[in-house]
């Protein structure tokens, strides 16, 4: 099997439009282990649970949103280094810098392109192949 079909990558999107275009477009690179959550609570528990090897996340999320849910992952040392993607609507360096503080690894302005995400997902981990 190869590296791009062992990558397991949790989706946290309140948005369930932008979860399916998201689950498309990484299918579409050929990743197939996918969860999804709902919010930044219901992504965090599930990394407790069931970690993954990479977090994409919406910003503006109800509950826990996604700079919580970043400084959560970041202050759990089992999770700690475990790569995040920041997706937010808005183009804000104020956002950006805050983010990058905790630890983000990339972020991406939506909407984007299947190509846009996939150089910002191989950027952390590396060629998709």
């Amino acid at each position: 099997m190869s590296f791009v079909q062992h990558l397991k990558v949790l989706v946290a999107d309140d948005t369930t439009t932008s979860r399916m275009l998201i689950t498309d477009a990484l299918q579409d690179m050929g990743i197939r282990q996918i969860a999804l959550a709902k919010d930044g609570e219901e992504a965090l528990r599930m990394m407790m649970d069931k970690p993954c090897h990479l977090i994409l996340s919406d910003l503006n999320m109800p509950k826990l949103d996604g700079l919580g849910l970043l400084k959560a992952i970041r202050s759990y040392g089992p999770l700690r280094n475990t790569p995040f993607i920041i997706l937010t609507g808005k183009s804000d360096r104020a956002l950006v810098e805050r983010a990058a503080a905790l630890g983000v690894n990339n972020y991406l302005t939506k909407p984007f392109t299947t190509p846009q995400l996939k150089r910002a997902i191989e950027a952390i981990v590396g060629e998709l192949t």
